[in-house]
């Protein structure tokens, strides 16, 4: 699938991942009939009494017919393999508790919910086979979270643990990165959450996920800030990091940083870490736990930070490490500056400024939910 993905994008000049993520983007991360029908769901097999995985493995075997056996060592490290012709799933015996049971989800949710997913993949401006079958399995792996995950109840606990990841994470069952996902796609018109952007990074600034109940406008131009707290995390694996930072337009937003590492084997196999950045709008930023502390109101508190270097107009960040695309340089051979790349001056400066001042003003996407009195 990488194979055909990167041949495709050299190919035709559009990116099926690029396509199938401004899918997702476009309907700022919320699959409406796929999270209703996945919380319909849960409710009827009762995933949230005992173990979801065991009764996951009942209704593919009741009603699919499919059995699930784990998966030999030498399988190449695939996490889930479907036999169509023996109807046998196998899945790998190193998955922890909460990732076995979203590979069975996952799998249902082909058998459940495939007419829905096909029916959007059809209306979805893809140009590829390769980006549809990207976007069903997207899809899928939306409707397995809403699944383990069911939207009223996930968000009624959100709520009353105040966005705390790692308590959401050990009452339901999954990992970090899972719990961020879902927090992303809380949504739905009559009963909206806080509205998260999420990225996932690895260590040289690679961004793998891109997902926003927002307009927050990531770098499209490869790299991103590495004033950013989502760096920082590296330095600190495992520990939840936090941070107020403003974009170059004005608008100041609260993020939350922390590695999450995956391995499928023991010591001296090959595993993979990224950092997982979780963000929203700092008018949110009272409903989270990790406000906690926080002078939300000194306007001098936040990081300023950008979308990356090539697109940052910010003249006087000393860790610049390209200039800025929109400008001409101010080259000057007899004078050294500490800030690095010096910009010619802007005779557009006024309007650019009248901009980010109007646009700090402005409300920010998405509202709060409203509370009971």
């Amino acid at each position: 699938m990488a194979v055909a993905t990167s041949r495709a994008c050299r190919r035709r000049g559009r990116c099926p991942s690029k396509e199938v993520r401004d899918f997702f983007f476009a309907h700022q991360n919320h699959i409406a009939p796929l999270d209703n029908a996945a919380e319909t769901f849960s409710a009827q097999w009762r995933l949230r009494e005992g173990n979801p995985g065991d009764r996951l493995a009942h209704r593919l075997l009741e009603a699919h017919g499919v059995q699930v056996i784990p998966a030999e060592d030498d399988e190449g490290g695939a996490q889930r393999r479907f036999d169509p012709a023996t109807r046998v799933l196998r899945l790998s015996r190193y998955l922890e508790p909460g990732q076995h049971a979203f590979q069975l989800a996952t799998q249902l949710a082909f058998f459940e919910a495939g007419e829905m997913i096909d029916k959007l993949v059809a209306e979805a401006p893809l140009s590829s086979d390769t980006a549809r079958s990207l976007a069903r399995i997207g899809l899928a792996n939306y409707f397995a979270a809403a699944l383990l995950l069911p939207y009223g109840m996930f968000l009624e606990a959100a709520e009353q643990l105040r966005y705390d990841i790692d308590q959401l994470a050990r009452r339901f069952g999954v990992g970090f990165e899972t719990i961020c996902h879902r927090l992303s796609s809380l949504q739905r018109p009559e009963a909206r959450g806080v509205p998260f952007f999420l990225i996932r990074v690895d260590r040289a600034g690679n961004i793998s996920k891109r997902q926003s109940a927002t307009h927050f406008h990531f770098s499209k131009t490869g790299g991103t800030c590495p004033l950013w707290n989502v760096y920082e995390a590296f330095a600190q694996p495992g520990r939840v990091l936090t941070q107020l930072a403003r974009m170059p337009d004005g608008r100041a937003y609260l993020w939350i940083a922390r590695t999450v590492s995956h391995g499928y084997r023991g010591y001296g196999s090959p595993n993979k870490t990224f950092s997982i950045g979780l963000g929203c709008d700092i008018s949110h930023a009272t409903r989270l736990v990790y406000s906690k502390g926080m002078d939300l109101r000194d306007p001098d508190v936040p990081t300023p930070i950008g979308a990356g270097c090539k697109v940052c107009e910010r003249e006087t960040c000393p860790q610049r490490a390209f200039p800025f695309v929109g400008r001409p340089l101010d080259v000057d051979e007899n004078q050294s500056r500490f800030m690095p790349y010096a910009a010619a001056p802007d005779k557009y400066g006024a309007a650019r400024t009248a901009l980010r001042s109007g646009a700090s003003r402005a409300p920010a996407s998405g509202s709060p939910r409203r509370r009971s009195p």
